[in-house]
């Protein structure tokens, strides 16, 4: 993991970071709008992530066995503590406490409120109850889905773009998951992917001024929306292409799963000779 963590970082994180932030980066030039790292960060991670799931292979027992969450209670614990990180990774991203930080912040937080609750709705007419583990992950599809565009909508198109990330990440993490066949087992492409390509489009509707966006009197969606489109493919692509390439070099030189005994008995035990809990 740490060795291709290096590689991938190295071959895949900072050159997509200089294309879109750089000045001298081609997405820049072309005038993509990615705030704080849509698809920097999530897109370009969830890729990586879903190449792994593929190339790793799925879990011993899966689909067979079941596999439920460890603690729901850690989950919550966790997707709280993220929420409030998430407002220095946003709002920080402007670089300067004035109004784009504000901005940043207020959205941040309407939009992940909303995506929880459109998740807990969308996930109650669906299968009768709304879940906890649900809630959280709402929380993070609308987190990864305002990132892009923090800085660029107003205040109701971080409400929409929110509603729009739970409804659709809940997609995300059922029907687009079992079309593509791969045991992500965080839904880290169902949840990151999905959510950062939805923010990464969208900040080119909900930032025209007409929508309450930052846009300027000449801004047109449809350019921006083309752009958009382009640092979406080639982030997909780059970060495709440089995975695969990192995990079969790690697989080369050392492998990428430990042997089916080891990994029933349980990576605690078998790769570290601990216990996350005893009696």
């Amino acid at each position: 993991m740490l060795v291709f963590s290096v590689l991938w970082f190295t071959f895949s994180y900072i050159p997509v970071a200089h294309m879109v932030w750089d000045g001298a980066g081609y997405l820049f030039q072309e005038g993509a709008i990615d705030f704080a790292g849509g698809t920097v960060v999530h897109i370009n991670a969830a890729m990586a992530g879903l190449v792994g799931a593929y190339l790793v292979g799925k879990r011993v027992g899966f689909g067979k066995e079941p596999m439920p969450p460890h603690n729901l209670t850690l989950t919550m614990v966790g997707a709280s503590m993220l929420w409030v990180g998430w407002f220095g990774f946003n709002a920080g991203s402007n670089l300067e406490a004035s109004g784009g930080a504000f901005l940043a912040f207020i959205n941040t937080l309407l939009a992940t409120a909303s995506a929880v609750l459109a998740w807990s709705a969308a996930e109650a007419l669906s299968r009768g109850k709304a879940s906890t583990l649900g809630a959280a992950s709402g929380a993070v599809a609308g987190l990864v889905a305002i990132t892009p565009a923090c800085g660029n909508v107003g205040p109701m198109g971080a409400i929409v773009l929110g509603l729009l990330a739970g409804v659709i990440c809940l997609w995300g993490v059922n029907g687009l998951k079992r079309m593509l066949g791969a045991d992500d087992s965080l839904d880290v492409f169902g949840v990151h992917g999905v959510a950062g390509v939805l923010g990464a489009l969208l900040v080119a509707v909900f930032n025209a001024p007409s929508l309450g966006g930052q846009g300027g009197a000449d801004y047109v969606i449809a350019s921006q929306l083309a752009v958009q489109a382009k640092g979406v493919v080639i982030t997909i692509v780059w970060s495709g292409v440089v995975s695969v390439i990192a995990f079969k070099l790690v697989d080369l030189a050392m492998g990428l799963r430990v042997v089916e005994e080891e990994e029933r008995q349980g990576l605690d035990i078998s790769s570290h000779g601990e216990q996350a809990y005893t009696r």
